[in-house]
């Protein structure tokens, strides 16, 4: 890609502001000439800087032909030829001009030189070989009119002496001939070499043109009616166009006597003014730029004329004008100055249609951008060269094609000539990068950017978001590519490897008949050569050091008519080479060449006839080369003829649209030119289907069924309704959009009347405007030239907005009468009450106004009333209007108090607030202040002047509406008021608005007053409130709760003793209130041991005895409570009633067996210590309890200490018995084992009792047992 940047010229700064530019025609040399009010007029050289100065404003400004020879006019008539580089000013001798140069000519070789000036006085100069000025001028005429313009007549061709010299020697007797010059049958010698023509036509200000010829003569020779302002000689047909001021074109044939005879007289198009910028082409074409939006250009050989504008999608701005142009004859392309800075460049193509007629195109491109106003352009020698002369300086644009390089995932994309734009598809990022030297090259790496401005390459390492500088080194090898940490650059008869820092590592020579490197490329690790003789060869880069693959392979014994070669790529394995060459004769080769390294043959690609050779056709890995390939060509690489470039890229784009491959298609719109599809085809991107992109491309191609079928086959109807649309294919579109794109169907409808309407077919387009429901405003606008029709078709129609719309025409039209029937038929109420009034009928306004209500109209209508001051109607309609600001503001100024506050009350909180206000100021009607402050949201000021009026009637009303939101000081004050007034209940509410809950609470029982559930909830604090701590809130629940067990509400005394966390509390105030259902219940979900017993104890005084379910509730409580004892009672008492009642002894004595049960668990776990203890404490005892036997505590000490071995504590117990009861049997309390067992231990023999003893012992102990029973 190609763009245009800017190099400003640094002007000495005693120049002013530039008014005049001009290039050398062969030397990249630019003149200047400039203007400062204080040092006057100046000229400079730029690229040497060699100046002339002057006191004056120089005028203009004519290179030599040839020579570096400057001819300078000025205002006052001195002209001066100004050498180049020796900066020597030859002046023309004095008084030759003593006005200002209007006219410098110089003759095709330079050896004449025409100077006039605006008094009429012209003069003819000879210059040498060596561009010095020779004495006194040859001719010198007074015309005594300003003189114009001045052009020289082409001299005649000449023979070339070159072609004839080739002809003679390749035996051409013809050309033989004319070099001999005695031939009786030739003419006389041929001319050698061009002959400089010195006749010219010079034209006046009065529209007079004189023809001078080589002796001097001047001779009028045409005349127009005004000034001439340019002029145009075509050598192929002889003619003399010239062009005045008033933009009047004639032409003149010429005679060989000298006669002019008119063929042609037209007016051109445009503008005429008098500095009007005005070019013409070597064909014939006469552009034009007289300060419009658009240039005018005119072929007068083909007497054809046409426009080129701007373009605003394209970066120019709406009203920009076109000053001035220049064209370049060798790259086709028109240049233009705006006047707000913009260079607008468009690029001619020509075009052949199938019938093998031309057309040219204008492609417009991006614009340059300068500062100022552009007054000139101008095309350097070099036509990458343009120079600009605006307003605030003169600026050169070079045109540079942007450099690339992508390796091993990064990438360098230049943006302007010291900017790259840097990606790292590995990492993800992107880096933009400013260099301190333009960029002609660039190559990149993963670890490294190499940058070349021609003389030196400058090394860069990423570093974080940028790069830095790793080292420079001068080198200006017209080849660089990079590989890993290599450099590889030319220089004559070899390749250098290079360093980073430049140290040469590696030489790869090669040989004199090999010639030099000069081309360079790098694919995965080889490296291919071309050289200036047609050499090539791949280098591997695998090892440490780079090794040749083969041979060197002359190119030129394969390729025929080889010239040079423009372009050598290798693949990623090194074994076959893409080349592109241009010709003998310069001119590139339409083929593209692949050289197979291993097999030593060659193939092709004819970019001509679009056709492969047939090898290539069958090698896959060359074809998808060859798409690479075309895909990195440039307009340089590829120069084929316009028509057949197109044209192979135009197939190839065909291609893409069958393959479906959008990348390539990109590529090759590029290289077509094709800017409007290849943005139709980016707009695409958008699409989710390929088949929607692919068909996009084929509809710009021209391939219209093959775009149908692709729409059709990935359901995208609605683009395929646009298609069809934007191909006139409107009944298509209509089907297409009725059956599968519904949701654009008025769309489609109103475009196709839209073309029906264009079409004239305004019948059929009324259907379709109907149809897209946009009849109502696209009908009257068709019609409105045809108002019968118009009539006919609202009246036809009977829509309300037709005849509204047709009334507002006819009220225009002052047809009054009419329009109030169609706002009738309209039900246009406003529009009626607005005529009427109008009319001065305001009573039917008012009738219209009542009866419809409608809210316009009576507003309408109380304007009316208002202004004749009928203030009651004007309030009415204004009521009826719902607009109550403006009744209320005519009740103000009128005071009608009494219909005020019923319209306040109407009206919105402002209106509201302002007529509390304003009864307030009066002092009347506090009450209905009062309410209105309150009504408006007020509360404050209500209370607070309720409080100071005694609307004691109004606070009561106020207090209904205040809630914990309000203010809590007002809430106490009210309070405090409603305490006083013994309203207690409304100040108990307003003390727990305003969070005195434990105030609330003692007014409550100060007064009696009667806690409801409202009230208990409403003085119950949230948790995590920050009114009262977790403490706090529990001892105002039990508050209230103990408040409400006094009032005999138990329930709600249980709900807040259970909210407070003591549930014990919470259940005697439940089995106060004796609902035993909700006993039983609340004690299942407290599952607390007393809770248990309490409810099981409160069962239990319930008639039991008839109700199972209740005495299932007993046990279960008993036993959830652990209450074993209360259980066996429960369990004895059951037992008595079935004896009592039932004489049931079975039953009974199986409770009293569950009662033993429950005893014997309720004595828990056995613990022998505390056994022991119990029992030595009852041998201490004086009066032990009858009902132990003295002889079982003895027995259960002595087994347990012989149990544990402790026979000598086992022997002290009997000891202890025995003294007590010296006659005890002890077999009957110690066991037989224990007894052995002493016995052994101590050694003793224990004496026992005989069995009459024993007996009389048990006797003993019945007896004591009996007592014991009674």
């Amino acid at each position: 890609m190609a763009v245009y940047f800017d190099h400003r010229v640094e002007a000495p700064d005693s120049s002013g502001a530039a008014v005049l530019i001009s290039w050398h025609s062969s030397v990249c040399v630019l003149a200047v000439g400039s203007v400062n009010p204080s040092t006057g007029g100046c000229v400079d050289l730029y690229l040497q800087q060699v100046r002339d100065d002057s006191v004056h404003l120089p005028s203009l400004l004519q290179w030599h032909p040839t020579k570096l020879l400057l001819a300078v006019g000025w205002e006052t008539g001195e002209t001066m030829l100004l050498s180049h580089p020796s900066g020597e000013l030859t002046p023309l001798p004095n008084n030759t001009h003593n006005a200002c140069i209007t006219v410098l000519e110089w003759s095709s070789n330079g050896g004449r030189l025409v100077t006039g000036d605006q008094a009429g006085v012209m003069a003819v100069w000879r210059v040498d070989a060596r561009g010095k000025l020779q004495g006194s001028p040859l001719i010198k005429h007074d015309y005594s009119k300003p003189l114009t313009c001045c052009i020289f007549r082409p001299p005649p061709p000449a023979e070339d002496v070159a072609m004839l010299a080739r002809a003679a020697v390749s035996g051409d007797e013809s050309a033989l001939d004319m070099f001999n010059w005695k031939k009786s049958n030739k003419r006389a010698a041929f001319a050698l070499g061009s002959q400089e023509g010195l006749t010219f036509y010079i034209s006046t200000a009065d529209g007079s043109v004189y023809s001078v010829d080589e002796q001097a003569r001047s001779v009028p020779l045409v005349s127009v009616e005004s000034k001439i302002q340019t002029m145009w000689y075509s050598k192929r047909r002889d003619v003399l166009a010239v062009v005045t001021d008033s933009l009047l074109l004639s032409q003149f044939s010429l005679g060989p006597e000298g006669i002019a005879q008119e063929i042609s007289k037209v007016k051109l198009s445009g503008r005429g003014v008098q500095h009007a910028d005005i070019v013409w082409t070597e064909n014939g074409l006469l552009i034009t730029a007289s300060g419009e939006q658009h240039i005018r250009l005119w072929d007068v050989e083909l007497d054809d004329h046409y426009a080129l504008s701007l373009d605003e999608s394209l970066g120019f701005e709406k009203g920009e004008l076109l000053n001035c142009v220049s064209f370049c004859t060798s790259k086709q392309v028109l240049a233009a100055g705006t006047s707000r800075g913009r260079v607008a460049l468009w690029h001619m193509v020509t075009v052949s249609d199938q019938q093998g007629d031309t057309k040219i195109h204008w492609k417009l491109q991006t614009p340059a951008e300068v500062e100022g106003n552009i007054s000139q352009l101008q095309w350097g020698s070099s036509s990458h060269l343009l120079a600009v002369c605006s307003s605030s300086c003169v600026v050169i644009l070079s045109e540079h094609v942007l450099c690339s390089h992508y390796s091993q995932q990064m990438a360098a994309v230049q943006l302007t000539p010291t900017q790259l734009s840097l990606a790292n598809f590995n990492t993800n990022t992107h880096i933009t990068f400013h260099t301190d030297t333009h960029i002609r090259a660039v190559q990149v790496t993963k670890d490294m950017v190499a940058v070349w401005n021609g003389k030196y390459i400058t090394v860069y390492e990423p570093s974080g978001q940028t790069l830095h500088s790793t080292g420079s080194f001068q080198c200006e090898s017209p080849a660089l590519v990079v590989h890993e940490e290599n450099i590889y650059t030319v220089e004559p008869n070899r390749v250098q490897i290079r360093t980073p820092q430049g140290t040469v590592k590696q030489l790869l020579a090669f040989s004199e008949a090999e010639g030099n490197p000069t081309q360079l490329s790098v694919c995965g690790s080889y490296l291919a050569v071309g050289t200036d003789t047609c050499h090539v060869r791949v280098f591997d880069l695998t090892r440490r050091e780079a090794k040749a693959m083969g041979v060197t392979k002359n190119l030129s014994e394969l390729i025929p008519d080889l010239g040079a070669l423009r372009s050598v790529r290798c693949n990623a394995s090194g074994s076959q080479l893409s080349v592109l060459i241009a010709q003998v004769n310069g001119r590139p080769d339409n083929k593209v060449y692949f050289y197979d390294i291993e097999l030593d043959t060659l193939s092709h690609f004819d970019f001509f006839t679009g056709r492969p050779e047939s090898s290539l056709a069958q090698s896959e890995d060359s074809q998808r080369y060859l798409c690479f390939c075309l895909c990195g060509l440039t307009g340089t690489e590829m120069k084929i003829s316009e028509r057949s470039f197109e044209a192979v890229w135009e197939n190839m784009a065909r291609m893409c649209v069958k393959s479906r491959r959008l990348d390539v298609a990109r590529v090759c719109l590029g290289n077509m030119g094709n800017a409007r599809a290849a943005r139709a085809l980016r707009n695409a991107e958008k699409e989710p289907e390929v088949e929607a992109q692919v068909a996009v491309l084929a509809t710009q191609l021209g391939m219209l069924e093959d775009a149908e079928r692709l729409y059709k086959s990935c359901g995208r109807f609605d683009l395929l309704n646009k298609f069809y649309q934007a191909a006139g294919q409107w009944q298509q579109a209509v089907e297409t959009a009725e059956t599968h794109d519904r949701i654009h169907l008025r769309t489609t409808y109103y475009s196709y009347a839209k073309h029906l309407e264009a079409l004239g077919d305004k019948n059929l387009a009324l259907v379709y405007f109907e149809k897209s429901d946009t009849h109502r405003f696209e009908v009257p606008r068709m019609l409105m030239e045809d108002n019968l029709s118009l009539e006919i078709y609202i009246n036809k129609m009977k829509d309300k907005d037709l005849y509204k719309w047709w009334g507002h025409y006819l009220e225009s039209q002052s047809d009054m009468e009419a329009a109030l029937h169609y706002y009738d038929l309209a039900q246009d109420y406003l529009s009626q009450v607005r005529v009427y009034c109008y009319l001065g009928n305001i009573q039917k306004a008012s009738e219209i106004a009542n009866e419809t209500g409608n809210r316009a109209a009576s507003y309408h209508v109380a304007r009316q009333y208002e202004g004749q001051d009928e203030i009651s109607q004007s309030v009415h309609f204004y009521t009826r209007a719902q607009a109550y600001n403006n009744a209320i503001r005519l009740c103000k100024e009128n005071n009608l108090d009494e219909q005020l506050m019923n319209l306040a009350l109407l009206s919105n909180p402002e209106d509201m607030m302002d007529t509390a206000m304003y009864y307030e100021e009066k002092g009347t009607h506090m009450d209905r202040a009062v309410m209105l402050y309150h009504k408006a949201g007020h509360v404050s000021k209500a209370l607070e002047l309720a409080f100071a009026t005694e609307q004691f009637g109004a606070l009561q009303l106020i207090a209904e509406d205040l809630n914990e939101n309000s203010d809590p000081a007002l809430l106490a004050r009210c309070s405090d008021f409603f305490i006083k007034h013994t309203q207690y209940q409304k100040a108990v509410e307003l003390l727990v608005a305003a969070k005195k809950y434990h105030e609330a609470l003692q007014l409550c029982l100060d007064q009696s007053l009667t806690i409801t559930e409202d009230l208990a909830e409403s003085l119950t604090v949230p948790k995590d409130s920050s009114h009262l701590s977790e403490a706090g809130r529990k001892e105002l629940l039990e508050k209230i709760a103990d408040c409400c067990m006094r009032q005999g509400n138990y329930h709600l005394a249980t709900k807040k003793y259970t909210q407070a966390g003591n549930k014990i509390k919470a259940m005697r105030a439940l089995l106060k209130s004796g609902d035993t259902e909700k006993i039983v219940f609340f004690a299942g979900v407290s599952r607390q041991k007393e809770i248990y017993v309490m409810a099981a104890n409160y069962l239990q005084s319930l008639d039991w005895r008839n109700d199972p379910e209740i005495m299932k509730n007993i046990i279960g409580f008993y036993t959830k409570g652990r209450a074993l004892d209360l259980l066996a009672g429960f369990y004895e008492a059951c037992a008595e009633v079935e004896i009592d009642d039932f004489q049931n002894y079975e039953k009974a004595y199986g409770a009293l067996t569950e009662a033993c049960k429950c005893l014997t668990k309720a004595k828990g776990p056995f613990d022998l210590l505390e056994a022991v203890c119990v029992c030595e404490s009852l041998l201490e005892e004086k009066d032990l309890d009858p009902a132990v036997r003295v002889g079982d505590v003895y027995g259960f000490l002595v087994e347990h200490y012989c149990h544990h071995g402790n026979f000598q504590q086992a022997w002290s117990k009997i000891e202890d018995l025995r003294s007590t009861r010296p006659n005890i049997n002890l077999s009957l309390y110690v066991s037989q084992t224990s007894l052995e067992a002493l016995q052994n231990a101590a050694g003793v023999r224990l004496v026992y009792r005989d069995t009459d003893t024993h007996a009389a012992e048990d006797d003993e102990e019945v007896e004591e047992d009996e007592n014991i029973n009674h």
